[in-house]
């Protein structure tokens, strides 16, 4: 009796527990079911154990099923798991469709993952793809508001552009991006500019810059195909040539004037070794003035110079002295 009431006991708790797995998936169940887009009930528990949102993956598939894209709940799962977003994987698919573009569902989650982390969504690729974008450049948000070229007559020229690109999904998966679009065009600009004889060329036809970026092929490569390059404003900028040759000049200016003090250094220096070899000399002469008189004596003593020899010398000293008073009463004595 015990037995059989605890295996009545087992079998309610059972019961409730199967009845309640019942009541909690049978309206995502039924609306699959009636949707045209079945989904078994042991399907719907294995989601729920692996932490699966089964009740978006059901609405996901519903409206791929409405749209006439046929996917099976494994594909839409994986792409959950891998870390996308189905709803804006549908969302494309179905776009695409509408627009007669040619995508599946394996390209449409490379795209969604490759588009994870970065701002833009594969939702966003197909819109650009069948309506066209417009980026500026450069990208106000970096920083600076115009591409500044310099033409051969020194002028700075200001130029702000506009890019209209297209996705292209073929090579969206591994493609450059807008940033490297952006850097492009402003190099093909700058060069552009750069070849020009003068910068009125460049005021007199802007158009010519976009013909010649245009033509450079910059798109390759890349996730986007270029339709058109138009300049929405140009600007004459500073005289570069004219601050360069400034610069220069103010750069020859101090290397002589370094120069100079060069070679003043080494005048002073040389007039300063002068003065001592002068004093030097001087001190030789006071030197050799001052050995007369002792050879003088020496002579009287050995009787080579007479007395009558030096009174002689004497007058003839002082006869030289009177003419040159004569000759120059200026002259100091």
């Amino acid at each position: 009796m015990n037995l059989t009431l605890i295996l009545f006991v087992a079998l309610g708790i059972i019961g409730l527990i199967v009845a309640g797995i019942v009541i909690s998936f049978f309206s995502v169940w039924l609306r699959a079911l009636l949707a045209g887009a079945p989904v078994s009930l042991l399907n719907l528990v294995a989601m729920r154990l692996r932490q699966v949102p089964y009740s978006v993956m059901v609405d996901t598939r519903i409206k791929a099923t409405k749209a006439g894209i046929t996917l099976t709940m494994d594909e839409v799962e994986a792409q959950y798991l891998a870390g996308g977003n189905v709803i804006a994987c549908v969302h494309a698919l179905i776009a695409a469709q509408k627009a007669g573009i040619v995508l599946n569902w394996q390209r449409t989650c490379a795209i969604d993952l490759a588009t994870k982390g970065s701002g833009k969504s594969v939702e966003e690729a197909v819109r650009t793809s069948v309506d066209p974008k417009v980026i500026d450049c450069p990208n106000p948000q970096g920083g600076r508001t115009t591409i500044d070229g310099v033409a051969k007559d020194g002028i700075q020229v200001k130029v702000k552009a506009r890019v209209t690109v297209r996705t292209n999904l073929d090579r969206f998966v591994g493609g450059a991006k807008e940033e490297t679009i952006i850097a492009r065009v402003g190099e093909g600009i700058v060069t552009t500019i750069g070849s020009a004889a003068t910068y009125k060329v460049v005021l007199e036809s802007p158009d010519s810059i976009s013909k010649v970026v245009l033509k450079r092929g910059l798109d390759v490569g890349t996730a986007f195909e270029i339709l058109s390059i138009d300049i929405a404003d140009v600007d004459v900028g500073e005289n570069v040539g004219a601050k360069l040759q400034e610069a220069q000049a103010e750069a020859n200016k101090s290397i002589a004037q370094a120069q100079a003090e060069i070679r003043r250094a080494a005048a002073v220096a040389l007039e300063q070794e002068m003065k001592a070899r002068v004093q030097e000399m001087q001190a030789k002469v006071v030197e050799a003035q001052a050995e007369v008189p002792l050879a003088m004596a020496e002579a009287f003593r050995s009787g080579r110079l007479g007395v009558m020899d030096y009174f002689k010398m004497e007058n003839i000293q002082s006869d030289t002295g009177m003419r040159k008073s004569i000759a120059d009463p200026d002259a100091k004595k």
